[in-house]
């Protein structure tokens, strides 16, 4: 972010050599948000981010390495299609492990948690764990490709195409700061503090709003993933005991018809029939929740995960402001000392009109013996060192606190476009399962209906 003391972004460039690349023309696959080529146009919004290409990346074929060993881990296969000249080749590609997904002060949801009940009991090489770890590293690496800084930073480049990432990414973080679970304490604690004791005096109605929509954004979120949810637990639970579990309850129906079938002798081979298709609409019903819904779980949680990594550059940025306010107030406190003593000195009324403390202050030098001109000079000329270096820090503290503001605002389109991208995305899959699931569900009983209508029973 600009503005920011630390170097957010060092890894980043920021403008891109000048050197052709690979396509002009856009592929009609990657048209959609965070995939575009801006047309750079000198009447066009500074605050709006600005893409210099397309970055498509994918994340496939998990593979168990030193299967035997006590070192075993998956990798995968990470591939990307770009026009971005900054990359070697329009088509970068390599293998990295779960631990090599790291990007450092970059402003992305963090990865996937690690510490998973797989990894305790020994299952983290199950190919369902695999193939689930495999999407969120992927959606982790699109989030990254839609974002037009970040898609042509150096550290992404060496991501796709280095031969050596374990000394790039050992150079990032070789000495970190703190070790994350402090890190992330000591922000929550940070906080905590500013919401608990300083609010900024003149909140901006841009990020007012923006907050607004987040905070209604994240609700709606947790509403739907709270709703799925339920909708899981009641569907298949896998706990056939709860008497939730929808399919278990059709599997149960299939036993109890297949049962029927062997009293009622004339209608045997229809019941059991109709038996079969309560099984397979209990998998149909297991499957769907495979394949959609519990995809579309992990996909709302991940869009939590990043809107709160959004929420945090608002708070930053309050941060920023918030630096700059108290800077000038303790300005203006300094400036207002000096022309108490210039007052005093001058033989004016001191610190009358100043209020209780400027007359403590009085008082209390007067009882040190500090109260003569000669010592109030030399505090003056302090004061007056003081009074500059702290103009000079007000106007840095102003210039990165807009800097800073503006840097959100880009921010925030960016974000607007993934999510727009991302949303799209979650509900496009969750309408495909389910018009699969009717598809198939209906052609399961138009299969049954004849075999029952052939039942003949006499009254």
């Amino acid at each position: 972010m600009l503005g920011d003391d630390e170097d957010v972004f060092d890894s980043v460039t920021w403008e891109s050599p000048n050197t052709p690349a690979y396509d002009d023309s856009e592929p009609s696959t990657t048209r959609g948000p965070g995939f575009r080529q801006t047309t750079f146009d000198s009447n066009e919004d500074p605050l709006q981010p600005k893409w210099e290409g397309y970055l498509i990346t994918s994340v496939r074929d998990p593979v168990k390495e030193l299967a035997e060993t006590k070192d075993a881990y998956v990798s995968y296969l990470v591939s990307a299609k770009t026009n971005l000249p900054i990359f070697s080749t329009p088509n970068p590609s390599s293998r990295r492990r779960f631990q090599d997904f790291v990007f450092p002060a970059c402003v992305v949801p963090a990865l996937p948690d690690k510490h998973r009940l797989e990894y305790i009991t020994g299952d983290r090489f199950s190919p369902e764990f695999m193939e689930r770890r495999r999407l969120e590293l992927h959606r982790f690496l699109q989030r990254l490709a839609r974002h037009p800084t970040l898609q042509r930073s150096t550290l992404v480049r060496a991501f796709f195409e280095s031969t050596e990432w374990h000394v790039h990414m050992h150079q990032h973080v070789a000495h970190p700061p703190m070790n994350e679970h402090s890190q992330g304490f000591i922000d929550n604690l940070s906080d905590t503090l500013l919401n608990a004791f300083s609010r900024v005096r003149k909140p901006d109605e841009r990020f007012l709003t923006m907050r607004e929509n987040v905070d209604k954004f994240e609700e709606g979120l947790v509403l739907s993933e709270r709703h799925f949810g339920r909708i899981r637990g009641r569907t298949s639970d896998g706990d056939p005991e709860s008497g939730e579990d929808l399919t278990a309850d059709y599997h149960d129906l299939a036993v109890a018809v297949q049962g029927l079938g062997f009293l009622e002798s004339g209608i045997t081979d229809p019941l059991n029939h109709f038996s079969n298709t309560l099984l397979e609409f209990s998998a149909l019903l297991r499957h769907t929740t495979q394949t959609t819904t519990d995809p579309l779980l992990t996909h709302l949680h991940s869009l939590l995960t990043y809107s709160h990594a959004n929420r945090a550059v608002l708070k930053l940025r309050d941060q920023k402001q918030l630096d700059f306010e108290e800077l000038s107030d303790y300005l203006s406190g300094v400036t207002a000392e000096r022309d108490r003593l210039s007052a005093v000195i001058s033989g004016h009324a001191g610190s009358t009109g100043l209020g209780i403390g400027a007359y403590l202050k009085d008082r209390v030098d007067a009882i040190r013996g500090a109260d003569d001109d000669r010592t109030r000079v030399e505090r003056m000329k302090k004061l007056d060192a003081k009074i500059k270096e702290l103009e000079d820090a007000v106007t840095t503290a102003h210039e990165t606190s807009d800097a800073f503001s503006d840097e959100t605002l880009r921010e925030q389109a960016i974000f607007q476009y993934s999510k727009e991208a991302e949303m799209k995305e979650a509900l496009g899959n969750l309408a495909d399962g389910q018009i699969e699931f009717y598809k198939a569900a209906m052609e399961e009983w138009d299969r049954i209906i004849p075999v029952i209508q052939r039942i003949r029973v006499d009254v």
